[in-house]
């Protein structure tokens, strides 16, 4: 392994059970992601994610993902879920998410869902204009489109990526143990995030499926591509 190699952050999204907490914990996982969205077959109640978030050691994020929500219900959620960090994925203005992050006292990171026609310049532009709606804005989430919110588990044009904008993002979108070692190796983004591709079912995680998609992210940090 190079010892000069990059480390990529993972998370891993959609929480439900304290097994799942435990297993990603134990394989090394740098952020969960607790979902927040009614209509999602991942979501939890607060009162839920307080009992998954008291489960985290220090250093890891407890992330809530939102959509559409007022700042008023986004503080009050992240206050009893204990959360550390926000992440907006519906309709959301800048301006509604730094007014949430505010209310919240929390950073935020905003998912972009690539469109077919999605340039490299529209995300240049687009982290440019959370950036500078606000100083909480974290970066961004990058995900394939959907007419459903929340992640469609799909994979998007990765040649749209460009350096100026990977080394600051969240990866996002149909990543599994089998392409995540060439996603990091071909984009170098900061992070990347999974949730449907570590399941054995919508919302139960498989430990093994965790520690292989951790295990396929390092051998990506190492420079080796999938075949290696």
């Amino acid at each position: 392994m190079n010892p000069m190699m990059t480390r990529t952050r993972v998370k891993v999204c959609g929480l439900t059970r304290e097994a799942d907490v435990e297993a990603a914990v134990a394989a090394g996982v740098d952020a969960l992601g607790f979902v927040f969205y009614p209509k999602s077959p991942r979501y939890v109640t607060p009162a839920r994610a307080a009992e998954l978030t008291a489960l985290l050691p220090p250093f890891i994020t407890a992330v809530g993902l939102f959509v559409n929500e007022t700042p008023e219900k986004v503080a009050e959620t992240a206050s009893a879920a204990r959360l550390s960090l926000l992440q907006f994925h519906g309709d959301e203005t800048p301006e509604q998410c730094h007014a949430a992050a505010v209310a919240s006292r929390l950073p935020f990171i905003r998912a972009f869902r690539v469109k077919p026609e999605t340039t490299a310049m529209d995300l240049i532009k687009y982290n440019n204009v959370y950036r500078n709606a606000s100083p909480l804005f974290r970066g961004l989430l990058l995900d394939v489109w959907s007419e459903v919110y929340g992640g469609a588990g799909k994979v998007f044009d990765w040649s749209i990526v460009s350096a100026e904008t990977a080394h600051q993002a969240v990866l996002s979108g149909g990543l599994n143990a089998q392409n995540a070692a060439g996603a990091v190796l071909q984009l170098r983004p900061y992070a990347v995030d999974v949730s449907s591709g570590v399941e054995s079912a919508k919302g139960i995680k498989d430990a093994g499926k965790i520690r292989a998609f951790i295990a396929a992210v390092r051998q990506g940090d190492a420079g080796n591509s999938p075949r290696e």
